[in-house]
């Protein structure tokens, strides 16, 4: 129960810590850069690990992206989650923990829960990690010399997507930007979830007869949806794509036969890096700060 109310809580909050962090950019605390132990909360356990900062980087790499991706994606993953971390150990530094290791935060996984999922391949696919977060180590991207606040995700529908509509902060080092691979690179880019009209109504806590009307749908220049009016109540994409837990807001939506068909490109809030964008980049033979600072315009790779 104490582990269900954790998550919700910290579900909850989510947008507020999001905008919080980006409230002001504070001056690089070298005493938090240079720690080198990271406070873990353990969802399974409801445990907090002291665990060795890069261990952690190792963790979470392998727990975010596919091991079979380009070692110069897996490195930009690894600056990425680095990133990502020590602004979480930034913000919570006078709190019990620093990160949760679920999609709350970043997906880490342990020794032991890498050796069950890759059983005979776990020797190979953790040196395969490891050197991507040695290759790596101490490296964060800066703005201004400031150590950024980072978001990616898993596929894009061709174009990044700004900050500012979903998580409601402008930062120039988070707009949206072309991203070509994706489509190539995930199998399921393109998407169908369908639902019965009673379900997708209820979903939306709208009232529905035998269809539903759809009209003043706003796209912005990534092709993804900003508001749309369902049965004359009207809704953010964000809040489509949250309520109903489709995959990305470039969404189209037929209705036949009682049946609502929902047809999604990409996966994910679109914001920074796509990881599957990252890895044809990769294939194409970009190298790791070449795809983290295309992802992240105008910033740097700077070692601390």
């Amino acid at each position: 129960m104490r582990k269900m109310i954790l998550l919700t809580i910290f579900i909850i909050l989510i947008p507020f810590l999001v905008v919080s962090i980006f409230i002001k950019e504070k001056e690089i605390d070298f005493n938090l850069v240079s720690r080198n132990t990271i406070r873990v909360m353990r969802y399974e356990t409801n445990e907090i690990e002291v665990l060795p900062f890069e261990e952690y980087i190792v963790g979470v790499v392998a727990g975010e992206m596919p091991v079979s991706f380009h070692i110069e994606a897996l490195k930009a993953q690894a600056v990425a989650a680095r990133n990502y971390a020590y602004k979480k150990i930034q913000y919570n530094k006078e709190n019990d923990y620093d990160v949760i290791d679920t999609t709350a935060n970043q997906v880490y996984k342990d020794l032991e829960q890498l050796k069950k999922s890759w059983k005979t391949n776990y020797v190979s696919n953790i040196n395969k990690i490891r050197q991507a977060v040695s290759e790596t180590t101490d490296e964060y991207l800066v703005y201004n010399d400031e150590i950024i606040s980072v978001f990616y995700f898993s596929t894009s529908n061709g174009k990044t997507e700004d900050a500012l509509p979903v998580f409601n902060i402008d930062v120039p080092y988070l707009k949206s930007v072309n991203s070509p691979w994706d489509e190539e690179e995930n199998s399921k880019f393109n998407y169908k979830i369908v639902f019965t009209l009673t379900d997708f109504c209820a979903l939306l806590s709208i009232q529905c007869n035998n269809k539903i009307e759809i009209k003043n749908i706003v796209k912005d220049t990534s092709n993804r949806v900003t508001s749309i009016t369902i049965n004359d109540t009207d809704f953010k994409g964000t809040e489509i794509y949250k309520l109903l837990k489709i995959r990305s807001t470039d969404f189209e939506i037929e209705q036949n036969n009682g049946k609502i068909y929902i047809n999604t490109k990409g996966y994910g809030h679109g914001v920074g890096m796509s990881q599957y964008g990252a890895n044809g980049m990769a294939k194409n033979g970009y190298k790791y700060n070449e795809i983290l600072t295309h992802y992240y315009q105008g910033t740097n790779l700077k070692k601390f």
